[in-house]
């Protein structure tokens, strides 16, 4: 069995976590998103070093062109003396004068979202070193098997958690956000990004400012930091977003004048100026008219697809055909685009967890609400609706599998059992000519656990519906390894099925020890075993380190296919997720392994 998709075997991660003395796979470091020559400093041979810390920057007048855009003029001598020379303010002195002490933000705990707002505590790493939790978050490669795990993680990383030892309290933001990025959650980014007040920004914090503006389609989101931003990194793209901001807040000679300079400057060209120039422009008395063309752009980065998608820019088909599946996440979420243009990407991110069912059935309510009968999402939309309100229980069954056996791909029918969550669960118990495999497969996509629950009566013994049901059922009920296998799946050729079934009620605690010996011996599971990686796992649930267990169990599911995820890294995330209080995620995450085979 593998377990990413780098075919690295369960094995061999095992070696590389004990030589680097911690789980680490994938990119060494974020690789930039920012088009070619943006991340190259700006030639300022007179300029002083930048400090390791942000000070709040003072605004600074409009640049010469050919200039130095982040430098402050030197003021000119008042028109009466003074007595005596005066004392320059401490950039802390600003910065308390701009922002009073009881309303700034400490960076000893950093998140959006607070405990009761469904975040996790803020203990949630415990004892775990802030380095390493860097390198984890850094070199994990996403997406990841599961749809529940992402789901989870997510509300791990946007939670107001207490800074772990060893780093910066922005630098962690920095790379919670890097991951969510990757993960598509660019909203959930940028909410981590803000949660850090300006005056604290460090340079990492500053690099994921500028990617979740452009994820998000928000270059107004640079304006609170863009002189910061252009002082202390001094590069190409924040020279640009301060003329992007001039423009946004109604300063049109200004905006002007900084594109001049990075014109003449040679700091941008082509595309990527035209579209910083357009964003300048749709602000309050813009007066340019720019016209952007794709006929010479051989691929879209992450400059244009930001700035194309503020100003409403169409970008070609042939272009979005290349980004990474995370960017599919982004443009789901973005409101800037219609609900057609959203719908293809929507269910992509669904599957990953980005986008929640109920968000895609307001998606095809919107589109269904349109009056364009001949675009394939509006047959989709009114197929939707039919299996709400069709007013017999065989139309509405038949709406059912008409979007279920629509698609073809793996991914493509999960989104779609995602999509009639709901749907399923208003079918009743026992309805003649259901498909009970599928209906509860549904439900379970959502966590309806007790809706899907009443089927159990209904489905045959030994099926996929009686094997997810008895993983997700919220009443724990203890079974058997004779039980075990009587579960004979239809799609279960070379039993992997049976093996996460297995895996699953053995770490949710559901079958007797011995029991798990002879099971595992049956199937030639080897969940006794140790390695790195189950050591690190084991020991973040004993220390009851929720983040930390979600963190390691993504790790253990670097894979993009549940057939790639070892039945023994489903046993030991299982038993990590229950015994620090995450048993629901557990279980949905369970069930979901048979349900995507």
């Amino acid at each position: 069995m593998r377990i990413s998709r780098t075919s690295v075997a369960l094995g061999a991660i095992a070696t590389i976590l004990i030589g680097a003395g911690l789980p680490a796979l994938g990119q060494d470091k974020p690789e930039s998103l920012l088009p070619p020559g943006f991340g190259d400093p700006v030639a300022t041979p007179t300029a002083a070093p930048a400090p390791s810390r942000p000070s709040t920057p003072v605004p600074s007048a409009s640049p010469i062109p050919g200039g130095d855009p982040g430098a402050v003029p030197t003021p000119l001598p008042s028109a009466s003396a003074t007595p005596e020379a005066p004392v320059p303010l401490d950039p802390a002195q600003i910065a308390r004068y701009d922002m009073p002490d009881y309303a700034r933000r400490s960076l000893a705990s950093v998140g959006p979202v607070g405990p009761d707002g469904g975040g996790l505590t803020p203990r949630a790493f415990g004892t775990a070193e802030g380095p390493y939790l860097e390198s984890l978050m850094r070199r994990l490669d996403v997406p990841i098997a599961s749809r529940w795990l992402s789901i989870a993680l997510r509300r791990a990383l946007v939670s107001r958690l207490d800074t772990p030892r060893g780093v910066n309290g922005a630098d962690f933001a920095a790379e919670r956000a890097w991951l969510l990025l990757r993960m598509g959650e660019s909203i959930s980014a940028r909410g981590v990004v803000q949660s850090v007040d300006g005056i604290d920004y460090t340079p990492k914090l500053y690099e994921m400012a500028m990617q979740t503006a452009l994820a998000t389609g928000d270059p107004a989101g640079l304006c609170p930091v863009a002189e910061g931003g252009a002082t202390l990194r001094r590069e190409r793209a924040w020279v640009l977003a301060q003329a992007m901001c001039a423009g946004l807040s109604g300063e049109p000679r200004k905006a002007q004048a900084l594109i001049t300079a990075a014109r003449n400057g040679g700091l941008a060209k082509g595309i990527d100026l035209l579209l910083a120039q357009k964003v300048t422009g749709s602000g309050a008395s813009g007066q340019q008219a720019v016209t952007i063309e794709w006929d010479s752009v051989d691929r879209l980065t992450a400059w244009r697809y930001g700035l194309a998608t503020a100003t409403g820019v169409e970008i070609p088909a042939t272009l979005l055909a290349t980004i990474s599946p995370h960017v599919q996440g982004w443009r789901a979420l973005s409101p800037a685009l219609t609900a057609r243009q959203r719908a293809g990407a929507a269910e992509q991110a669904a599957v990953r967890g980005v986008f929640s069912g109920a968000a895609l059935v307001d998606l095809y309510g919107a589109i269904d609400a349109e009056d364009d009968s001949s675009a394939a999402e509006t047959g989709v939309a009114r197929d939707l609706r039919s299996a709400y309100t069709a007013g017999d229980f065989p139309g509405r069954l038949a709406a059912l599998k008409g979007l279920w056996d629509g698609v073809q791909t793996p991914d493509a029918r999960f989104a779609r059992l995602i999509l009639t969550a709901r749907a399923a669960a208003r079918i009743p118990a026992g309805t003649e000519g259901a498909d009970p495999d599928r209906l509860v497969a549904a439900m379970l996509t959502a966590g309806i656990d007790r809706g899907a629950m009443r089927w159990r009566s209904s489905v045959p013994v030994g099926g996929d519906a009686w094997a997810m049901l008895a993983l997700a059922n919220p009443d724990p009920a203890r079974s058997s390894w004779s039980e075990i296998g009587r579960y004979k799946s239809a799609n279960d050729a070379n039993g992997l099925k049976q093996r996460l079934f297995f895996a699953g009620m053995a770490g949710l605690g559901r079958l007797p020890v011995d029991d798990i010996e002879r099971g595992a011996r049956s199937l030639d599971i080897a969940i006794g075993s140790e390695n790195a990686w189950t050591r690190a796992i084991a020991g973040a649930a004993q220390r009851r380190e929720p983040g930390t267990v979600l963190l390691l169990a993504a790790i253990g599911m670097q894979t993009p296919q549940w057939r790639g995820v070892p039945p023994e890294a489903l046993f030991h995330i299982v038993t990590a997720l229950r015994t620090v209080g995450l048993e629901a995620e557990a279980r949905m995450i369970a069930a979901e392994a048979l349900a995507r085979l």
